[in-house]
C-alpha cells in the first residue's frame, strides 16, 4: 500500500530525532502503541506525551537535551493520528486510558518515571498521575488544557471550522492564527495540518481532574501568549491550587508553538525540575 501524505511527513520529521533513536511498538489490550526512545539506558525514565494530532514525534526539538540525562519515551496517543493502532479492546472513556497507559509502562519495563505532558498530554498525564501516583516520580505539565481552567471561548471557536470539516487548509489557518509570530518548524506544522485528515481517530476526553490531589513535585509551564486560556489567570490558578507546585511562563510562547519553538528555555526549565 503506498503511504499516504501524512506517513511521508511523519517518516520526514522521524529524520529529525537522534540518529540513536529507538522505535519500539508496545503490545496493549487497546492495540500496539509505538514509543520513539533516546536516551541512556540506565538513564532516570521520562515519559512524554503529546497534544492532540501532535504525534509523539513533536518533541525532535526537546530530545536531545532531555535524552543526555534521561531515557526518554515519546508516545504516539491510542486513539490519535500516528503509528499507534486501535485494534482489540474499545477505547471509551479516561479509564480506558488510564488503562492504556499502565499497559505502555508495563511493556516498557517501567514500574515508575518521570511523567511530562503538553495540552491534551498534560490533561492525560493529570489523569494518570492521580491513577496510579505510585509510578509517577515528577509530574511537568507543558500549557496543560482542561486541567487548571477550560478553554477560552474565542479559540473554540476559531478551532470549530477544522474540527468539524477537517481539512490541511483550514487545519493551517487555525494553526497560523495560534502561533503567530513564533513560526514552527514546516514539517511538523504539515504534519499536524495532515493529522487532522486521518480518518478514525478517536480523541477521548473528560472532565477536570483534582489537580489538588497530586502528591508528587509538579512543575506547570504556561505558554505566554497562549490562546487556548490566559495564562497569566491559569498561573494564579495553579499557584493556589499546588502551593509546592513550581508555576513558570515561557515568554513570547503559543499553545501550539510548543514544545518545539524556541526549545532552550523549556528544555532547561524541565532540566531544572526533573535534575
Amino acid at each position: 500500500m503506498p503511504l499516504s501524505a501524512f506517513d511521508h511527513a511523519y517518516d520526514e520529521l522521524r529524520a529529525r530525532w537522534p540518529q540513536s533513536t529507538e522505535e519500539r511498538d508496545i503490545a496493549t489490550p487497546y492495540g500496539r502503541t509505538r514509543v520513539h526512545v533516546h536516551g541512556p539506558a540506565d538513564g532516570s525514565p521520562l515519559v512524554l506525551l503529546p497534544g492532540g494530532s501532535a504525534t509523539g514525534l513533536v518533541w525532535f526539538a526537546n530530545a536531545a537535551a532531555l535524552g543526555a540525562r534521561h531515557r526518554v519515551h515519546a508516545v504516539d496517543l491510542m486513539g490519535d493520528a500516528g503509528r499507534t493502532e486501535r485494534r482489540g479492546r474499545p477505547l471509551r472513556n479516561a479509564d480506558d486510558l488510564m488503562a492504556w497507559l499502565d499497559a505502555v509502562l508495563d511493556g516498557l519495563g517501567l514500574d515508575h518515571t518521570h511523567l511530562c505532558g503538553h495540552s491534551y498530554g498534560g490533561w492525560l498525564a493529570v489523569r494518570y498521575a492521580l491513577h496510579a501516583p505510585q509510578r509517577v516520580d515528577r509530574l511537568a505539565l507543558v500549557d496543560p488544557t482542561q486541567v487548571f481552567a477550560g478553554f477560552r471561548p474565542g479559540y473554540l471557536l476559531r478551532a470549530l471550522p477544522h474540527l468539524i470539516r477537517p481539512s490541511e487548509a483550514r487545519t493551517r489557518a487555525f494553526l497560523a492564527w495560534e502561533t503567530a509570530g513564533t513560526h514552527p518548524d514546516e514539517t511538523w506544522q504539515r504534519l499536524y495540518a495532515l493529522a487532522a485528515t486521518v480518518p478514525g481517530r478517536k480523541i477521548v476526553a473528560g472532565g477536570r481532574p483534582g489537580v489538588a490531589g497530586l502528591r508528587m513535585p509538579v512543575l506547570v509551564v504556561l505558554a505566554e501568549r497562549s490562546r487556548t486560556h490566559d495564562a497569566v489567570k491559569v498561573a494564579g490558578l495553579a499557584r493556589r491550587t499546588l502551593p509546592h507546585g513550581e508555576v513558570a511562563l515561557l515568554p513570547g510562547a503559543t499553545h501550539h508553538s510548543l514544545p518545539l519553538t524556541e526549545p532552550k528555555q523549556l528544555n532547561d526549565r524541565l532540566l531544572d525540575f526533573l535534575g
